[in-house]
């Protein structure tokens, strides 16, 4: 009997397995994305926007959150700050982690150089699910290109890793 049954349960950690290796993390999920959806318009002009897209978890009571914060690239050094000042949102909820996904935007407008040079700035996007107080799940990730936004891009379409104010 003993026996039997630790074929059964070996049976069934052997089943289990490939099946828990098919699910993919949250932290790699291609909904987990920042972009820049607007960058110096002229229905925008001197502004960056920026949109990330947080996917949910699935789990009962938690809630997500993002906060949109802009970088710039300092040439004199080759790498990238964050703005300390009316560069970051604060947190954003953007409801219940049991949807699939959520999405969200800030726009930061800038007072261009008067030196003719450019402003390279890009976004840092943090996302958190919470249960309550408590935070459960944190990632943080830098703006690129490619991403589809729900609403909120200018012109309609545009994603972006960087975005220049001159």
């Amino acid at each position: 009997m003993p026996r039997s049954l630790a074929v059964a349960a070996a049976t069934l950690l052997l089943t289990a397995a490939p099946a828990a290796a098919k699910q993919r993390s949250i932290f790699t999920s291609p909904l987990l994305w920042a972009t820049v959806n607007v960058c110096d318009t002229p229905d925008s002009p001197d502004t960056i926007g920026i949109r990330g897209s947080i996917p949910g978890s699935g789990v009962k009571g938690e809630r997500m959150f993002l906060r949109f914060q802009v970088q710039y690239f300092s040439q004199s050094e080759k790498r990238w700050h964050n703005i300390t000042q009316g560069a970051d949102s604060g947190w954003v909820a953007v409801g219940s982690a049991r949807f699939k996904a959520r999405q969200a935007g800030w726009s930061f407008k800038f007072v261009p150089p008067t030196d003719g040079s450019a402003h390279e700035l890009r976004g840092a996007v943090t996302f958190e699910w919470r249960k309550g107080a408590k935070v459960v799940r944190r990632a943080r990730k830098r703006t690129t290109g490619g991403h589809r936004s729900g609403a909120g891009s200018d012109p309609p379409g545009y994603s972006a890793a960087v975005c220049d104010v001159s």
